[in-house]
Parts: C-alpha cells; structure tokens; sequence
C-alpha cells in the first residue's frame, strides 16, 4: 500500500492509498465539522446540511446526483459525526473523476431549494421520530447528554425537533461560510486510485475557495450525571459511561482492550458472567470511543425490571475484579480480536478512505497500520489491571429507559464501585 499527501495552496489536503489489484476506488471529502462545532441554537445543523447535499446543486438536481453515480454502478452516501461530516462513493477504477465531480459539486454547490429544504425537514423530523422510539438508540443520545452536560460534545447529532423545525436557507449558508474552507477539509481517495490525476482534478475543482480562519470548538469536559425515564416498555435499557482517553493519549489502545476484554463478544466478562452464567439479559456490551480531546468507556444491557439490581450489581463487581485478575489470556485474545477487527476492516478501499482521512486529521500525518498493531500489541496485562483499577475511581454517567422506578442510582453504583 502507497500512501501520499499533498496539500494545495490554500490548505486543503489531498490523501490517498493505492491498493494494488483492485478494480473499485472509494474517494470523499471529510469536513472537520460536525456536532461539536455547532453553537445551541445550531443543535442538528451540520447533520441537516448533509441531507440537503444530495437534495440538488447548481448544476445538478437530486434525481441527477443519484443517477449519475449508480449509473455507472457506484454508491454515494455521507454521514455526520461529532467531529466530521463525510460524503464519498464507492466506484469502479474508471469513474474516479466522475465521483469527484459529484462529490464536489454538493459539497461546494448545494442549491438549499426552499421547496427543498422543506422536504428534507420532514424527513429529519421522521429520523428523529425512529429515532425516539428505539430504546436502545436513544439511551445512548441521553448517555451522551449525561455525559458531557451543557456542552455541545454532549448533544444529539440529529438536533432536537424544535431546532430543526426552525432551520432556514440563511442558517445553512451561514454554517457553511463559517466550517466549510479548504483547511478544514481533507479530500481522501483509496483503491485503484491515481494521486496525481486526483490531485489535479482537486485543484480544479477546490482551488479556487479562499482560506479561511477555522473556528474553535469548546474542550470537551466530563461531567457524569444521570437520566432516569420511565416508560412502560419490556425491558430496561441501561447504559453507562466513564471517562476515557482521546486519540492522542498514552493510553487509548489500553482503553480499546480493557473494553474488549469486559464486554468486546461472547468470550467477554460481562456476556459470560451476566448472560451465560445468569442469563440475566440478552444484550451486553461493552466499548471504547475516542476523539480528539475525550473519550468513554461505555457499556450497555437490556434486562426486566425484576433484574436491573442484580445485573447492575454484577457488573459493577465485574469491573471492579479486574483490577485485581485480569488475565494474561484475556489480554492476548483481546488484543487479537482488535487487530483482526482492524485488518479485516481496511481490507475495503471505502475503510482505508476513511482511516487516512481520519488518521490525517488527527495527527497530521497517516501512521503505518504496523504502527496502530504494535501500539496494540505493546498494552501488558498490568497496563490493563492499572486502567481498571482507576476506571473504578474515575467519573461515570449513568442513562437508563423503561421500567426502572427500582433501578439503582448512579450514587449507589458509584459507592460500589469505590467501595
């Protein structure tokens, strides 16, 4: 694998992977824009503005940016992030230019037809809808909110259906001025791809947009709180969280396998001891996310409300175990499990894409995937003990939906924890 970077004068940087014998490339535009860089009464903006780049252009309408791509057999899709906004297409070798075309003419030239606009907030407002009627989706939006309280690392990408009932033309425009410049995005490419034929159609097509001073987003800071709501539905959903590592941090590969080891599949802690032994619930997990300034540990379980206190009191005693016999075992099978999930996932150009743009804006650099491995495979079983022991001490938020009138408090899980 090749991986070359050039950056045009005005900032924007151009990255690609060439995988020899593939006959497909998947090439995008990740803009450094995404929930985070929203101010409140922007809440949902950046994920509004993602659905109308497919809703017409100045040059072309919905239908055609559709057609244009699948005619050729390609697929185009985007998505919004805390931190980013993507948009990309998986074509084949031939039709690297024409994806680049189409990508960046929603990006740099969305219509925002008022007719148009319309049309995608009902459809919004329909995401957001599902969104609130499946309970293992919106736990996680509160656990967010819990987490990250009054900030807006802490609120929902989708916005609420009072912000986005409000959106105009006007707003569009004005988060695009003000996020959208060059600097702040990163045209990635990886598969059959040429970097010089990319870079030179890059250059036509975003060398004319002028640099401009990015914006500064707020740190994110944890603040572990807790949300309780009761509904009647089957099952409690229960979702907890704790403040964990960012990207650039010492120990955010310790953080990946602690989680792995605790709730990453079958042969985990939590789904042996609470399903298997107990069959206490159907769904467990556990899992590490980072970004640039935060991170968590999250984990999540649907049980009866009969059974809340006694997987919750489970778990906790699971986390707090760890710290004391952590496995050399557990520790070896997780860190492969980690490894294969990654290797296995970069075996598509659309996952490479995505990695160096992702890598670049991180770092500034794309590190060798031998790199990410041996960080992985340097993270000792003591690494892993130290982590648990301090997860136990460290800050936590807790979400739970259903019938949890019964279910523990966070200053209860708390004490048991450090107790």
């Amino acid at each position: 694998m090749t991986t070359r970077l050039t950056t045009l004068s005005n900032g924007l940087r151009i990255v690609t992977e060439h995988m020899p014998g593939l006959k497909s490339a998947s090439a995008g535009v990740w803009v450094m824009a995404g929930g985070r860089h929203e101010r409140a009464e922007q809440n949902g903006i950046a994920h509004f503005l993602e659905h109308m780049a497919f809703k017409g252009t100045k040059r072309r309408t919905a239908l055609q940016i559709a057609e244009e791509i699948e005619d050729v057999g390609g697929y185009i899709n985007a998505y919004t992030s805390r931190e980013m906004t993507a948009y990309y297409a998986r074509v084949l070798e031939a039709d690297v230019g024409l994806a680049l075309d189409v990508i960046g003419d929603i990006v740099l030239n969305p219509a925002f037809d008022k007719k148009e606009i319309e049309v995608e907030r009902h459809v919004i407002l329909q995401e957001i809808g599902q969104a609130l009627d499946t309970p293992d989706d919106i736990v996680f939006d509160w656990l967010q909110e819990v987490s990250y309280p009054d900030q807006p690392f802490g609120r929902t990408i989708l916005g609420p259906e009072e912000r986005v009932s409000s959106f105009s033309r006007k707003d569009l425009q004005g988060f695009v001025k003000e996020h959208y410049g060059p600097e702040q995005m990163i045209l990635a490419a990886a598969g059959a791809v040429d970097h010089d034929a990319i870079v030179v159609q890059a250059e036509a097509i975003f060398g004319g947009l002028k640099a401009r001073q990015q914006a500064a987003f707020q740190p994110a800071k944890f603040l572990g709180t807790e949300r309780r709501e009761i509904k009647d539905l089957e099952q409690v959903h229960f979702a907890m969280a704790f403040d964990a590592p960012g990207y650039r941090h010492p120990d955010v590969y310790t953080a990946q396998v602690y989680a792995m080891t605790m709730g990453g599949g079958m042969s985990s802690r939590l789904f042996q001891k609470i399903r298997e032994e107990r069959g206490l619930c159907y769904s467990i997990f556990a899992q590490s996310g980072a970004y640039e300034d935060a991170g968590q540990i999250t984990l999540y379980a649907g049980t009866s409300a009969e059974e809340i206190g006694a997987l919750t009191q489970l778990t906790v005693d699971e986390l707090k175990r760890a710290a004391d016999d952590m496995s050399e075992a557990e520790v070896a099978r997780a860190r492969a499990q980690i490894k294969a999930g990654m290797l296995m996932g970069l075996e598509s150009p659309s996952s490479r894409a995505e990695r160096i743009a992702r890598l670049l804006a991180i770092y500034g650099r794309v590190p060798a995937v031998d790199e990410a491995v041996a960080r992985i495979d340097a993270v000792s079983t003591a690494d892993v003990r130290r982590y648990a022991g301090e997860l136990t001490v460290s800050d936590a938020a807790l979400a739970l939906y259903g019938p949890v009138e019964n279910a523990p408090t966070l200053e209860a899980i708390r004490a048991r924890l450090r107790g």
